[in-house]
């Protein structure tokens, strides 16, 4: 099962190194992994999706909480989330199969973005399931290259994730200046 979880963390060198090893030497596989700054310069945003179970979703919150910079951890799995991925997809396009990729590209509301005399480039921003099935309809035209981003995710309305720790519930001045989250509880 796949868990997809948003790990809020300082905007620092060294952060995705630190919670990229702490995945690796907990044999976590990540299935995607996204960071972006977010509304405040000094924080990132992190939308981490993980080939776990439940129990180890519970884990992977955890451990990321034993990291110095990461301030919150959410599990966003089967809520209502809205989760989205980037694709760009270069296929080949001699003169002959555009009017197919177009017609594709206008039924899944996806947008060319570059034409060259030999290929096309089409940018989708959609659910997986979504992009997946472009991506197989697009397979007998010739792709040529696939590049995608993995989910972003976030949660829609003023809701908020699971969280599992004992911590979850506190309120967040006493978690902050009690040194909770240095600790790692």
């Amino acid at each position: 099962m796949r868990q997809t979880l948003i790990a809020i963390v300082e905007n620092r060198p060294g952060v995705l190194n630190r919670v990229a090893s702490l995945f690796r030497r907990r044999n976590f596989n990540i299935d995607s992994l996204n960071v972006g700054r977010t509304e405040d310069p000094d924080v990132s945003r992190m939308t981490i999706v993980v080939d776990s179970n439940q129990a180890d979703a519970r884990k992977v919150e955890a451990n990321l909480y034993k990291l110095v910079n990461v301030i919150d951890v959410q599990d966003v799995t089967g809520q209502e989330a809205i989760l989205r991925e980037l694709a760009l997809i270069k296929v080949s396009a001699s003169p002959d199969k555009r009017g197919e990729v177009l017609s594709l590209v206008n039924i899944f509301r996806a947008e060319v973005v570059d034409v060259k005399a030999d290929a096309m480039i089409v940018q989708l921003t959609a659910d997986e399931s979504r992009v997946d099935s472009l991506i197989e309809l697009l397979r007998p035209v010739g792709i040529l290259e696939i590049v995608r981003t993995g989910h972003v995710a976030m949660m829609r309305g003023i809701n908020e994730g699971k969280r599992y720790t004992r911590w979850a519930d506190a309120d967040e001045e006493d978690y902050y200046t009690n040194g909770h989250h240095l600790a790692g509880d």
